[in-house]
């Protein structure tokens, strides 16, 4: 059994010491010498792309090279999917290291706001996997081993990953593919390279867009509310439904405010400033209009029933 803590550390340092002299070599590689080399494997190219880039992604070595020369080779459509598969499977590698060698010990030591600040990311899960992927917060490869660190769960991280990086690694892809055909020459150079442009001007878009549909919320399951509601600082429901509604064949949550989501903006003084806050609606559209409209009135303290009222009688019954 004591074997464990020292082949982890042994593991542990064999990594440090690959990723240093990754790094330490990593502007000696050439992206020419890189594209032959791969190419020379013929028919097994992709597969030797694949893994190539899975190591690059463990090893911090950049990935806009490996993305770049996978356009080059393999052209804009199979390249991305061939850049994909590489990322992807280079994240999960990094993700399950990072899980195996340090979420336990990590999560023994968590404390304060940190503890906090990790409790929400597994709280969001592949949405927040999502979110990162879409809008490039932190470096990718850094992030691969940090979110190795939560709880959030294997199968929904890989997915989110290979859906989400989807738009930049198209638009990198193509970008590689560009510069091949611009070496090559020809009328079509000139075409390609202006496409390649646009879908980098619409990558660069898609931050802004995220940002103005991501929620400024927090989801909570009506278990957990339940739970929530039991504590010695219960928040404040507010059901945002109409009053038609609220009295309906749905009821309402004992002790819930009700502001209906048009009258929000005018009641907003009735809303306590120092609780957390639960909207609910019917599901939750309503709810997530609601949390954006109080987010820009300066409250951050804001949750959401995922599902509503519909959910919240439902759990009724196996309560």
């Amino acid at each position: 059994m004591r074997s464990w803590p020292w082949l982890r550390i042994g593991l542990l340092a064999g990594l440090v010491i690959a990723i240093g002299f990754a790094v330490a070599f990593r502007e000696d590689i050439d992206p020419a010498v890189l594209e032959a080399w791969i190419a020379g494997f013929g028919i097994n190219a992709p597969l030797v792309f694949v893994a190539v880039y899975a190591l690059a992604s463990v090893l911090f070595l950049p990935g806009m090279v490996m993305t770049l020369a996978g356009g080059a080779l393999f052209g804009p459509v199979w390249g991305t999917l061939i850049n994909l598969l590489g990322a992807t499977l280079g994240a999960t590698a990094a993700f399950l290291v990072a899980r195996y060698l340090g979420a336990d010990w990590v999560s023994r030591r968590l404390g304060g706001r940190l503890k906090e600040l990790v409790a929400g990311v597994e709280a969001e899960g592949w949405r927040f996997v999502a979110f990162v992927r879409l809008v490039p917060l932190f470096p990718y490869n850094l992030l691969n081993y940090a979110l190795g660190l939560t709880r959030i769960r294997l199968l929904a991280y890989a997915i989110a990953t290979f859906v989400f990086m989807a738009p930049g690694a198209f638009a990198y892809t193509y970008l590689g593919y560009a510069g091949r055909q611009a070496i090559a020459g020809g009328e079509a150079a000139i075409q390609t390279g202006l496409i390649a442009l646009a879908l980098l001007a619409a990558v660069a878009f898609i931050p802004r867009l995220v940002k103005r549909l991501r929620v400024p919320a927090t989801w909570l399951t009506a278990q957990e509310l339940a739970g929530e509601w039991a504590g010695d600082s219960a928040p404040v429901v507010v059901d945002v439904r109409s009053a038609q509604e609220f009295t309906g064949e749905l009821g309402h949550i004992d002790g819930a405010l009700n502001l209906p989501l048009d009258q929000l903006a005018g009641r907003f003084h009735e809303l306590p400033t120092d609780r957390p806050l639960v909207l609910v609606c019917h599901t939750d559209r309503r709810s997530r209009t609601a949390a954006k409209l109080l987010h820009a009135r300066g409250l951050r303290d804001l949750h959401i029933l995922r599902q509503g009222m519909t959910a919240w009688r439902a759990s009724e019954a196996v309560r």
